[in-house]
């Protein structure tokens, strides 16, 4: 694997939420072979979601000072940027795909970033957007 995948939150955020079960290991094994490799493309909006929900939101949540130090360990992987620029092309995706927001500034940061692939379980399986293939790590 290399940089051309992006990684949306969920994917992250089930590698450290054990309660996840099969998610949890599937979303662990994606994780690990991308350190193996050169990292996968993430963003600030992933980050960002990512802490909260790891904080917050899961069964178990994990503390804010071990929630920042896995921040601090992605720093290393190429992280795009959020810039007024990108949310004007996401509000644009989101127009022509019908998409929330927040799922169209992802696309647009894969887009940034030059990824031929993103990894979600948030949007449709297989489906092309701005080039990108969506892939959903989770299905069956």
């Amino acid at each position: 694997m290399s940089v051309d995948c992006f990684l949306d939150t969920n994917v992250l955020l089930y590698a450290y939420d054990i309660e996840a079960q099969a998610k949890h290991q599937k979303a662990k094994d994606i994780v690990c072979s991308f350190w193996n490799d050169r990292g996968a493309l993430i963003s600030t909006q992933v980050l960002q979601e990512f802490y909260v929900n790891v904080t917050k939101k899961i069964p178990q949540p994990l503390s804010l000072s071990t929630a920042r130090s896995i921040i601090e360990q992605y720093k290393v992987w190429p992280i795009i940027n959020n810039t007024t620029d990108s949310m004007i092309r996401a509000s644009e995706i989101q127009e022509r795909y019908q998409l929330s927001f927040w799922d169209s500034l992802i696309i647009t940061s894969a887009e940034i970033g030059g990824a031929e692939t993103i990894f979600s379980e948030d949007l449709s399986h297989n489906q092309y957007i701005a080039g990108i293939c969506i892939q959903n790590p989770f299905m069956e």
